[in-house]
């Protein structure tokens, strides 16, 4: 993952980062986020201005849609953008093409972002609390999901035809030689800094967008020399995925292959509340670094909301979009320790497992861990 960062910066700098909170718990997490990065700024001697933003539901409360185009253009011009969550049953009688989650594919197409990279990590405190069996995970899991993020069925042309019986819906699968080579070279580069391993899903033996997929990757991974690739069909890896994690580096799979993968991946790591992603575009261009999770409304305002995936994700913004390398292993290495002296969010809490009660926390109690140890 080092690969993909520029050179650290030594002098002191300012950096620019739009700030979405967004809907549900995203407020409360972001707020955790903003203490943990301002603490790392100081601890470095760099210099974060924060520009608040709206989308999701809490722009369609104050503007009518769900990406106001002031909320764009902020993101255009900052070093990075850091999101919360959007959505909820409060929007839930909004057109399709006003719905909260609209704005995360306008942000996304917006700021040019083609790849999502999802590590998927099962931390050694949180073992016990992955669906698969002690014998598959205790050589650990550590992949890196890097999904294909603008291109394919969630963006190609679709449309219904016909009526009544014969009324016919349809999504288009494509992609461009161009796509399909600066994914792949993005996960190539990735792997050079982790195991040296890259596993690229597809389906080329039904799909011919597969094929070109598959055919291009060889293609980037011949100057790559030191990268072994492996292809798998979606649905081995699916199978994989639970069968032999602990052998996974990097993942690289096209736009709804790797939402559903990356999802799967989430959960044989034990929680979805710990876990960060990245999304970028060309070098220059802004990243955007959310939480997997979803906004979570049923426990909004209660304390209960998880921090650390907003947490980690900071640390990916760190890695990725400003450059202060050490900063985000710092706060990697602050949530390991976290855990490892059990400090746990009730949803880090199995069903009948035993936690001294004291070492339960909130959401301010968690980010106060968190600084603690920075």
């Amino acid at each position: 993952m080092e690969h993909l960062q520029q050179e650290n910066f030594s002098k002191k700098r300012t950096y620019e980062i739009a700030v979405i909170p967004g809907d549900g718990i995203g407020p409360e997490i972001i707020d955790s986020a903003r203490s943990i990065m301002r603490q790392v700024a100081a601890n470095y001697n760099f210099d974060v201005i924060e520009k608040q933003c709206l989308a999701g539901g809490a722009a369609i409360d104050e503007f009518g849609v769900p990406l106001p185009e002031v909320t764009l253009k902020t993101c255009q011009s900052a070093d990075a953008v850091l999101l919360g969550a959007v959505g909820g049953p409060k929007w839930d009688h909004v057109p399709t093409e006003q719905r909260p989650e609209k704005a995360l594919l306008g942000l996304r197409k917006g700021l040019g972002l083609y790849a999502n990279l999802r590590p998927a990590k099962l931390y050694p405190a949180l073992s016990a609390a992955s669906p698969l069996h002690p014998t598959i995970v205790k050589d650990g899991i550590d992949i890196l999901f890097v999904r294909e993020l603008i291109g394919g069925i969630y963006f190609g042309e679709r449309g219904r035809s016909g009526s009544g019986s014969t009324l016919r819906g349809y999504d288009t699968e494509s992609y461009s030689v161009a796509e399909v080579e600066r994914i792949a070279r993005m996960a190539f580069i990735a792997a050079e800094g982790r195991k040296k391993h890259v596993i690229s899903v597809d389906k080329a033996n039904v799909l011919e967008s597969s094929r070109v997929w598959r055919e291009t990757v060889e293609k980037i991974a011949a100057n790559h020399p030191a990268v072994t690739l492996e292809h798998l069909y979606v649905d081995n890896a699916a199978m994989q995925l639970v069968k032999r994690p602990s052998t996974m580096d990097v993942v690289v799979t096209t736009n709804m292959f790797g939402d559903i993968l990356s999802d799967e991946a989430a959960m044989i790591t034990g929680s979805i509340g710990i876990l960060p992603s990245a999304s970028l575009g060309e070098p220059d261009k802004p990243g955007m670094y959310e939480p997997i999770h979803g906004s979570a409304p049923d426990i909004a305002g209660t304390g209960q909301a998880n921090p650390l995936a907003t947490i980690l994700s900071v640390a990916l913004m760190l890695r990725y979009s400003l450059h202060q390398s050490e900063a985000a292993k710092d706060i990697e290495k602050a949530v390991d320790q976290v855990l490892s002296e059990g400090w746990r969010s009730r949803d880090l809490i199995l069903p009948n497992q035993t936690v001294d009660p004291d070492k339960i926390v909130d959401c301010d109690g968690m980010t106060e861990k968190v600084l603690a140890c920075l």
